[in-house]
């Protein structure tokens, strides 16, 4: 791959308002962070929703308005997390899809995120694989440990490729209980990535932030960024905005001869069905 698919993730659930003022929570700081970081390299943006209060919501309406006014005032890729925070009941995670994104995460397996479990039994990733193949919309498998790699294999097996064709992974590291944020943890699992596997990216929670980011692009994978996963810049220098961070990785991506994609050579890369008005 000769380019790289930079994703913005710039809201998270975990993150408080009050904490981090500059944390993009109403839909008009979501559009000016979305058209921000299309212009210093972002491909596609995963998207957590927050509601009039600042607090994590699935709302339909609020999803919606969400996908269709970063859809057109953008060409970035719209994906949609289907994980919401940890405390969602599986049955309102389904109904993520009906906001019509580009794509949606898909965590394969439950694991341990911090003090709480993040729970994705077989039958809520089985549901939601068919359901999005049937909407058309592209899955991005998120990948917290090796074990995810395995059952992401056994969803390909029992219910064929996704919609598009392409398979495209994301390894989220440094949760505390799941896969540790470091170069060989993420190199020992992109070894065992199974053939179907199309592109794959990785996320560095905290610390872990820039050795992750570096690795992948060096290693030929993509790049998730954003105030989901790292709210320092530097050390002793808090982030100003997602797109400081979208930005840096855009440089180290041209640096290592691997140059931002275009958000339409990114839909070509994934598959993604042109959504747009």
């Amino acid at each position: 791959m000769t380019g790289t698919l930079i994703t913005v993730a710039p809201t998270g659930a975990e993150l408080s308002k009050d904490d981090f003022p500059q944390l993009p929570t109403t839909l008009e700081e979501l559009v000016a962070t979305a058209r921000a970081c299309e212009a210093a390299g972002a491909g596609l943006i995963h998207l957590h929703l927050r509601d009039a209060d600042h607090r994590p919501t699935l709302d339909r309406g609020v999803l919606k308005a969400a996908v269709d006014a970063v859809r057109e005032t953008t060409g970035l890729i719209v994906q949609l997390s289907t994980g919401g925070s940890v405390h969602d009941p599986l049955e309102s995670r389904l109904t993520v899809l009906d906001a019509d994104p580009d794509s949606c995460s898909l965590t394969c397996g439950t694991t341990n995120f911090g003090d709480d479990v993040f729970l994705n039994p077989w039958g809520f990733m089985s549901d939601l694989y068919v359901e999005a193949q049937r909407r058309e919309i592209v899955p991005e498998f998120e990948l917290f440990d090796l074990g995810h790699i395995f059952a992401l294999g056994r969803l390909i097996e029992t219910h064929g490729l996704p919609y598009g064709g392409k398979v495209h992974v994301d390894f989220v590291t440094g949760v505390p209980g799941a896969m540790p944020g470091t170069p060989a943890a993420l190199m020992a699992a992109a070894a065992v990535l199974p053939p179907e596997v199309t592109s794959w990216s990785a996320t560095g929670i905290g610390r872990a932030h820039l050795p992750i980011l570096a690795t992948a692009i060096a290693a030929g994978g993509h790049a998730r960024v954003g105030m989901e996963d790292n709210t320092m810049y530097a050390r002793g220098l808090v982030v100003e905005g997602n797109a400081q961070l979208v930005a840096r990785a855009a440089e180290l991506a041209r640096i290592l001869q691997r140059p931002p994609l275009t958000t339409t050579e990114a839909r070509a890369l994934l598959g993604v069905k042109d959504r747009r008005p």
